[in-house]
């Protein structure tokens, strides 16, 4: 992955604000580079809070996760370093959550209604209500995805008050809503590596804009229209063979005279 190869030799990526979007294309490395910092702080890479429970949790699972060095403030050690119940931080990863919750749903510490039975983003949010209660290191990976239009401002509110009371949050994403939260330092990976990027600078943006402007600019080398149904052509009769048809129905009916 071209836009991680900087981290991978040493680069730097300064977190400059609570909250950090981190935006690409598919396959630009968005969710590798959220599953390593996780990895880095002793979050479950499959999902979830520490990776082991009473065991080493320095041990990176990813050749990222293994380049990657997390330069923590003083509060951010001691959570890193504590025990599994002063260490206050998640990792959601939108395509585990169904397994998060077979292996922690009704756990203590964890939610207590079954996610599975309830729609996506309706369970998404118990997780985040349950999970995203006090300040902590929170990571998600592409959360949008089970929500829709109006739960991602919801989501985006959720966020607000997480930073507000202290967190440090990171989340990749490929929502301009969320990307929008305003005071969010955003970090598009590009193949040149990563770099920050304001908001209306964005492909993604860009993207949605020219289309939600103009669909049929897209959609038209896509798609090919149906073709309207043609109109059926009157059907002449020739003069008699009403009569006669009428009068084979009436044989057939009632038998020959």
């Amino acid at each position: 992955m071209p836009a991680l190869a900087p981290l991978m030799a040493g680069g730097e990526l300064p977190l400059t604000a609570p909250l950090t979007f981190v935006v690409g294309e598919n396959g630009s490395g968005k969710s590798t580079l959220v599953e390593a910092i996780a990895e880095q702080f002793g979050l479950d890479a499959r999902g979830g809070r520490a990776a082991k429970l009473g065991g080493n949790l320095d041990t990176p699972k990813t050749p990222l996760g293994e380049a990657l060095h997390l330069d923590l403030t003083m509060r951010g050690l001691a959570m890193r370093r504590g025990p599994r119940t002063a260490r206050h931080g998640f990792f959601l990863r939108a395509e585990t959550v169904l397994e998060m919750n077979e292996r922690f749903a009704g756990k203590l510490g964890y939610w207590s209604d079954d996610v599975e039975h309830q729609s996506h983003g309706e369970g998404f949010f118990t997780i985040f209500e349950t999970m995203l209660t006090e300040p902590g290191f929170y990571v998600f990976d592409e959360p949008e995805s089970a929500l829709s239009f109006h739960s991602c401002l919801r989501l985006v509110a959720l966020l607000g008050q997480l930073r507000a009371a202290g967190s440090q949050i990171i989340c990749a994403t490929h929502s301009p809503i969320l990307a929008a939260t305003p005071g969010a330092q955003i970090v598009e990976l590009r193949p040149s590596g990563p770099s920050d990027s304001a908001w209306e600078d964005l492909a993604v943006v860009q993207h949605w804009r020219r289309f939600l402007n103009q669909p049929e600019t897209y959609l038209g080398e896509l798609v090919t229209a149906p073709e309207a149904p043609q109109p059926e052509a009157p059907r002449t009769v020739a003069p008699g063979e009403e009569e006669a048809f009428i009068a084979r129905l009436r044989e057939r009916i009632y038998g020959a005279d």
